[in-house]
């Protein structure tokens, strides 16, 4: 089969690395890809949300399946134009994936269908939210509506910050057409998780846990990003826990989902606030996290082109999927200056000493070949560093050791990857 993976990150990377390994893989192309996949998969020069693009790349390459990776391509409806010219991918509709595109539809829908959430409210003007916040306590969870790359929430302490964030949203200056809606809502106390399913529009195979580090610094301090690091598995999504998130929020949100006419296949990522034991929708996105499919690719021992297929095709119901019984850690290494302003075009050394490892992999997530073939640094979040060990001790400690033979002074890390699940 000739497979194309859409997208550009470290996910990507990641998927593309799985998919390599499939027997039933006999090309791999990525578009556009980035100097890591390059080594996996041939890339081609097509924008992410170029949809229209893709599609003519796909029907000119001949390609049997497409496994899309970044959100906005789903949302702008690149599933729904693939199948229309007979070519199945991997991915919701964008009806669909208005569960991650509009924070709003996806509160209505818990609402209607009893789904554990934050209490909230949803406004178009700065005079209803702010009459909103004086109903609420502090601190207070801001959201803009739509899609503002993992870094549309803010938590506001004080009434002053609140007001801030709803005239910066809510004017556009923030995310222009995704901030002019947003979702206030309570703040919710306790512990984050990720949990992820294949879903195939009636049935859902649960995969395995994670659970990622969102704030910038050490302690989980600073601004959110779109993910420090990750680990897998998460100690905190014990089994009941995990049958309740499947009970309570995984399968009615299928249910719903099918009863809407708008039935989900792909895989859905629930955000959780978990809190003596039980846990509550934070949000949903309709694709891998990212960081943590780093970390669940490095796991999973089952090949993975037949689980999305089985997924696009309604066939999930009696799949299954095995599971390295070893940890997984990532580790993102950032461009100084991230979330905020960063320089571009760096170079990056050392990477060659790191390739020898079974165990360990750096999945590229914002980088380039350079004119002499050097590695040079282009985005945000930039390197995964992503490792096996016989539990996540082992597995932060080989994190760390590869690290520190990475020769990139305008990078950074965080030095506390895992320490939730490692402080007992």
């Amino acid at each position: 089969m000739k497979v194309l993976v859409v997208g550009g990150g470290g996910r990507e990377h990641a998927l593309c690395w799985a998919l390599s390994a499939s027997p039933l893989v006999d090309q791999l192309y990525c578009a556009p890809g980035n100097a890591g996949i390059a080594k996996l998969a041939a890339c081609l020069p097509v924008g992410a949300e170029d949809v229209e693009g893709l599609v003519a790349t796909a029907l000119e390459y001949g390609i049997d399946y497409v496994v899309v990776g970044p959100e906005n391509a789903l949302v702008l409806g690149l599933v729904d134009r693939l199948c229309e010219v007979g070519i199945p991918a991997f991915g919701p509709s964008a009806a669909a994936a208005a569960l991650e595109g509009s924070k709003g539809f996806m509160k209505d829908l818990c609402r209607e269908y009893g789904i554990p959430t934050a209490a909230y409210g949803r406004f178009e003007t700065l005079a209803e939210a702010k009459a909103f916040l004086d109903t609420q306590k502090l601190p207070i969870v801001i959201k803009a509506d739509g899609l503002a790359a993992g870094k549309g929430v803010v938590i506001a302490e004080t009434r002053a910050q609140a007001e801030e964030t709803l005239a910066d949203f809510l004017s556009g200056n923030a995310f222009g057409a995704a901030g002019h809606q947003v979702v206030i809502e309570e703040f919710m106390e306790g512990e984050e998780a990720s949990f992820f399913a294949l879903v195939d529009g009636e049935n859902a195979l649960p995969l395995a846990s994670a659970q990622d580090h969102k704030r910038v610094f050490d302690g989980d301090e600073g601004p959110n990003t779109g993910g420090m690091g990750a680990y897998s598995p998460a100690p905190i999504l014990s089994e009941e826990v995990e049958e309740q998130v499947m009970r309570e929020i995984i399968e009615p949100t299928v249910r719903a989902m099918k009863e809407r006419g708008t039935p989900y296949k792909g895989v859905l990522y629930a955000g959780l606030m978990i809190q003596e034991g039980r846990a509550r929708l934070v949000e949903y996105n309709v694709r891998f996290g990212d960081p943590e499919c780093q970390v669940l690719m490095m796991r999973l021992r089952s090949d993975l082109l037949p689980a999305l297929m089985a997924s696009s095709a309604g066939q999930l119901k009696s799949f299954d999927l095995r599971w390295r019984r070893e940890a997984a850690m990532t580790v993102v290494m950032a461009a100084k200056g991230y979330p905020g302003a960063y320089e571009k075009g760096t170079v990056i050394r050392g990477l060659d000493q790191l390739e020898d490892d079974p165990d360990l992999v750096v999945f590229h997530a914002g980088t380039k070949l350079g004119e002499k073939d050097e590695v040079l640094a282009v985005g945000g979040r930039v390197l995964n560093v992503t490792a096996l060990g016989w539990d996540l001790g082992e597995a932060q400690k080989k994190c760390y050791a590869a690290l520190a033979k990475i020769d990139w002074p305008n990078g950074f890390y965080r030095k506390d990857i895992g320490w939730r699940a490692l402080k007992g």
